[in-house]
């Protein structure tokens, strides 16, 4: 069974739905006919693929801070969702160390409000908060972290989502292994994709100089990474949260990754954006001594391939090539919405 067509007329949920990786969760749900509700602060940059993507009329949007208890638990009285699936967070690195309280907020207490609402509210049969590859210990050794391993990461956003976890594993012991709901976390890789506009991100920053003809500054090309279309983890979300929401089995912790061929350095990255682009893009190499990230991660995902038969369906390649459609699509003034739709098609054919 195509998983999508699980969604039809189920009411679906959605924390961060503004946000990047929320625009596109969005849009799959409106074309698979479900019923959706987002609640998230206001579109985090400008310009944005939300205000882009033809979703805002379609679903209820809700504008407000997932650190407000009170308009959350309010949201889910008047919505009673079936399915709520977490990305609402504060989701930069460097941010995080120039507002470390303010990420702990959103990450950590933001969980534990999503929980008690979750808790508080017997409609929801399927929970999947949604975290990051960068909750493990970072050891900084050359094979994938897999889901037992220890969670504690470096720098005020990692540690946060690391948080984040240990909040739902509590709230799951102690009060959902007890409920009609499954539970899940679901920790990705570094997305890419079309309308990704947030500062702080290699990618944005290569359309953003590649739109104005200037130089890719890259501030750390050695850097190794999981790189994968958006569409990766936004489709295998789904997945996760229709299989446990029919069978609770199925809840759990998931890697969401590419192949490892498909982990790659940062230089390797701009390099096949400057081809895929043309016009004669260039970068240059400009460290700017900021604060410690990691230099080598990567996950094992062994554990979504057995459990459900997954396999990323795009390679990088396939990845970069989408990504560069959809930005040349926006920089010429063209459909958008058209193009995210296509992409979407060819992507469940692939499944």
């Amino acid at each position: 069974m195509n998983y999508l067509e699980f969604y039809k007329g189920k009411r679906v949920l959605v924390t961060g739905h503004t946000g990047f990786k929320g625009s596109w969760m969005c849009r799959v749900l409106v074309n698979a006919g479900a019923d959706v509700a987002g609640y998230s602060l206001e579109p985090p940059t400008e310009p944005n693929l939300f205000s882009m993507c033809d979703v805002k009329d379609k679903i209820k949007s809700v504008i407000g801070d997932i650190r407000d208890l009170q308009k959350l638990n309010t949201l889910f009285d008047e919505f009673q969702p079936e399915i709520v699936l977490h990305l609402a967070a504060q989701p930069i690195v460097r941010d995080s160390y120039k507002e470390p309280v303010y990420t702990y907020e959103t990450n950590v207490m933001g969980t534990v409000n999503i929980c008690e609402c979750v808790r508080k509210h017997s409609c929801v049969k399927s929970f999947v908060n949604v975290t990051t590859d960068k909750v493990y210990e970072n050891k900084e050794w050359e094979w994938g972290y897999r889901e037992n391993e220890p969670l504690d990461g470096y720098d005020p956003y990692s540690n946060s989502k690391s948080c984040s976890e240990l909040v739902t594993h509590s709230y799951k012991n102690s009060f959902f292994n007890d409920m009609d709901v499954a539970v899940s976390t679901s920790r990705a890789g570094n997305v890419i994709g079309g309308g990704d506009f947030a500062n702080d991100r290699i990618v944005p920053d290569c359309v953003r100089a590649a739109s104005k003809g200037e130089n890719i500054i890259v501030r750390n090309p050695h850097s190794t990474r999981p790189y994968q279309h958006v569409l990766e983890p936004v489709m295998t979300y789904l997945l996760i949260a229709a299989k446990q929401y029919e069978d609770k089995k199925y809840q759990g912790y998931y890697n969401v990754g590419p192949d490892e061929s498909d982990c790659i350095t940062t230089g390797n990255l701009v390099d096949t954006f400057c081809s895929k682009w043309g016009e004669g893009m260039k970068w240059v190499n400009k460290s700017d001594g900021g604060p410690h990230e990691a230099n080598f991660l990567k996950l094992d995902c062994s554990k979504l391939k057995t459990t459900f038969g997954w396999k990323p369906r795009w390679n990088f390649d396939m990845a970069m090539e989408k990504t560069v459609e959809w930005s040349k699509v926006y920089v010429s003034g063209d459909n958008v919405v058209e193009c995210m739709d296509k992409q979407i098609q060819e992507y469940v054919k692939e499944i």
